[in-house]
């Protein structure tokens, strides 16, 4: 690749003009382009889970109390989970290169004043910016990968890079996390973050090619009702899981969210620019797999922060040790992810999906089986392995399965209707499921085996609550097997997706992506 090529200018056209059909870049290029979009959501995945080994130390560097140390993850979430659609359809206006630069940089800006923060309401406020930063990037990220690798084995390949950066990201941030916290300071779990961002705000302009604007204006109704009802939805999960379903706030989020998102869907069917389709939602085979990721990560984020607690409570592991403890998970998923997206054209995302579902269903099934006497490489490693190759398989397909047949102007939408599920799902799950621990965890009281020291019978109560939640999470992961193997229909040659060609816009034509911004 020349360098002329690499720096040649954008080409600038007028909202409305027609995409100037370009060529696919070549392998370098194309493998830049895939690195630069990849790892913007790495970084953004990895941020969720890489404060949490870092909290301890946090608490006491900035004096926070124990219940406002809490909102150093519950801010990042809140204005990622909220502001996901509007930075979605912002992109569509905006240019999604523009506003995925912006986010990346406002990420960026918001880590290094986090990690230079002297109060507890400075890192909050700086969690705050990361999270918006995040809800602008992530979506706009998503629709740049789709709109630089066109359908087929390329786009194939390139989401299944993009599944695996968000199948391992937790696990990474936990790594990462144990090792700066451990070896320097808390203050670098948010200085990472600049970097990477710069890299990539750098990178983009060079190698990322942006589709051609849609010509539009904001619809403020539809934007405002849609960050508030998301807000209050994430805010009613967060609460869910630490006050209970009964609690005020937590009845007072949901029925708030409820009001304001059958407003933002009835605003949304009239408006003539929404700021989601909701076609996007009414195709059953897209619906299905928004259904089928709102299970999948339900049950994937709440292993992950029950294996955690597991490891560090009763194992005894260090921040750092239970962080590594994942890399079996993150080595299974990222080999699956790779090896699936190779096998989707020859055996079709079916056959695949199920095996996926069953390897998850397996893994999960086993941590069921978790108790005090419970060791790592008996009870911990294997699930890990199964779960990891499992997700591997399912999240691909899945993943093109939302974004497939999408015209240019919607893709903005679909991919933060995608990032939306991921993060309620994530939400929803752990919030059910921290339900079920807390009874699981009073029946293991009231019923402990007899000679139990209170060390003991402390390992029993976790493990026993943590073991009843993952009964329930097995059945999440069968309402997946079962709605795989009762609705979906295969389709040799096009593996990944039921959405047929008619469903589509008449104006996505087959081929490479859209000129630039």
């Amino acid at each position: 690749m020349s360098t002329a090529a690499a720096a040649a200018p954008r080409e600038e056209r007028p909202p409305g003009a027609p995409p100037r059909r370009i060529a696919p870049p070549d392998r370098t290029r194309g493998g830049v382009t895939l690195a630069v979009i990849v790892s913007s959501q790495l970084m953004l995945v990895l941020d969720t889970t890489i404060v949490n080994v870092a909290l301890p130390d946090i608490q006491r560097a900035l004096r926070f109390s124990p219940t406002d140390l809490a909102w150093v993850l519950n801010a990042y979430t809140l204005a990622f989970g909220g502001l996901l659609l509007l930075g979605g359809r912002a992109g569509d206006i905006l240019g999604r290169l523009r506003v995925f630069q912006a986010g990346v940089l406002l990420f960026a800006a918001a880590s290094l004043a986090g990690g230079l923060g002297t109060e507890s309401w400075m890192l909050i406020a700086c969690r705050v910016g990361q999270g918006v930063g995040a809800a602008c990037a992530s979506p706009n990220a998503l629709a740049l990968l789709t709109a630089n690798f066109p359908e087929g084995p390329r786009r194939t390949k390139a989401l299944a890079a993009w599944a695996a950066a968000n199948g391992v990201g937790g696990s990474i941030g936990l790594i990462l996390g144990g090792m700066l916290t451990t070896w320097v300071s808390w203050r670098w779990v948010m200085f990472i973050n600049v970097p990477i961002a710069i890299g990539v705000a750098a990178l983009a302009p060079r190698f990322v090619r942006g589709p051609t604007r849609s010509p539009g204006r904001f619809d403020v109704t539809g934007a405002l009702t849609a960050t508030v009802g998301l807000a209050a939805l994430t805010y009613g999960f967060i609460r869910a899981s630490s006050d209970g379903w009964d609690d005020i706030w937590t009845l007072a989020a949901f029925g708030l969210a409820v009001v304001v998102l059958t407003l933002f869907v009835a605003h949304e069917a009239r408006t003539e620019q929404p700021v989601v389709p909701l076609r996007l939602v009414a195709e059953p085979a897209r619906a299905r797999s928004y259904f089928l990721l709102l299970l999948l990560l339900g049950s994937m984020f709440s292993m992950f922060f029950f294996t955690t607690q597991f490891l560090q409570e009763v194992l005894g592991f260090s921040a750092l040790r239970a962080g590594l403890a994942f890399l079996p998970l993150s080595v299974g998923l990222l080999v699956s992810a790779q090896r699936t997206s190779t096998l989707l054209p020859r055996l079709g995302a079916k056959l695949l999906m199920l095996a996926g579902a069953a390897l998850c269903g397996g893994g999960m099934g086993w941590l069921t089986q978790l108790s005090e006497n419970t060791s790592y490489a008996t009870g911990i490693l294997g699930p890990m392995l199964l779960f990891g190759l499992g997700v591997g398989m399912l999240i691909v397909p899945l993943n093109i399965s939302v974004v497939a047949g999408v015209d240019p102007k919607g893709a903005g939408a679909a991919s933060s209707m995608m990032v939306v599920t991921q993060q309620v799902g994530a939400a929803l799950g752990l919030a059910v499921l921290v339900t079920v621990y807390g009874a699981a965890s009073r029946d293991a009281a009231r019923n402990p085996p007899a000679g139990l020291d209170p060390r003991e019978l402390h390992h029993h109560i976790l493990a026993g609550g943590m073991a009843g939640a993952f009964t329930v999470a097995t059945g999440f992961v069968a309402a997946v097997f079962l709605t795989v193997l009762l609705t979906w229909r295969n389709h040799q040659g096009q593996p990944s997706t039921e959405i047929q060609p008619s469903e589509a816009s008449p104006s996505q034509a087959p081929g490479p992506a859209a000129a630039d911004d």
